[in-house]
């Protein structure tokens, strides 16, 4: 049964609840979306709130004496649903790394897109690979599993006890800048060795033939196949985005244990 009592005290604890689930939907990926209005990410972010608040019990009660004090406790909050959202979302950029390798060997790099969501420039197919992988996340229930990740959050890491781990957090990231590069040249690496093997054939053939331009016959070549390569490799989506996925788990999980008392 739902418990409709309210105090000053129960608003206070609710309030920094909803602060940190506020800034984890802003900056996480799928919720931070620009084109999802406003209004309803708001209105998200309160419903989840009140969710968490009828669900989690206060390990401690709230200890402040100043409001300097407890906009600290704000502060705390705001930083922990960052960290986490910030976990989140930078295993997404895996796939705009992908696309610039894969637009720089086809030629399409200089065709680059403004990005609604980043609002940054950014390549042709790493577009595409973000919408795609939005849609798997979508499909696979991956936005479930961010939520409950953000649930979770309040277990290991009470309201107010956030704790930074400074050696933790920098092996962390460490660890994800190598990953970042590993799991993006997967992604892209048929799109890489089919240009490559391409590269060697134009190469012979402009030995053979000095008099054609293999300049301009290679430009077209090379979009053909690589747009040709990445439609035939959409089949193998799936099994990227299990790795990009893995990988999400993965820093959110040692994020959480980098700030966790």
């Amino acid at each position: 049964m739902i418990d409709l009592s309210f105090s000053m005290n129960d608003l206070e604890y609710f309030l920094l609840i909803l602060v940190r689930v506020s800034c984890f939907i802003h900056i996480s990926p799928f919720f931070s979306m620009r084109n999802t209005p406003a209004r309803v990410r708001v209105a998200l972010s309160i419903f989840v709130a009140l969710l968490l608040y009828q669900a989690v019990t206060p390990a401690q009660a709230l200890v402040y004496d100043t409001e300097m004090e407890y906009a600290i406790l704000v502060i705390k909050e705001a930083i922990a649903g960052l960290v986490i959202g910030f976990g989140a979302n930078i295993c997404m950029s895996i796939l705009n790394f992908a696309g610039a390798v894969a637009d720089m060997e086809t030629g399409l790099s200089m065709a680059q897109l403004m990005d609604p969501n980043s609002m940054q420039q950014t390549s042709l197919t790493g577009v595409f690979y973000q919408y795609t992988f939005t849609m798997m996340l979508i499909a696979s229930g991956m936005y479930r599993y961010l939520l409950g990740a953000l649930a979770d959050t309040f277990v290991l890491i009470p309201v107010g006890g956030i704790v930074f781990h400074r050696d933790a957090m920098l092996e962390t990231i460490i660890r994800f800048l190598s990953d970042y590069i590993v799991i993006g040249f997967r992604i892209v690496l048929p799109i890489f060795c089919v240009i490559l093997l391409l590269n060697a054939i134009l190469g012979v053939l402009a030995k053979v033939s000095p008099q054609m331009n293999m300049f301009a016959v290679g430009i077209q070549l090379k979009i053909l196949v690589g747009m040709s390569v990445l439609l035939l490799t959409v089949q193998m989506m799936p099994g990227a985005a299990e790795f990009i996925f893995t990988e999400m788990k993965t820093v959110i999980t040692s994020f959480v244990e980098a700030i966790s008392p």
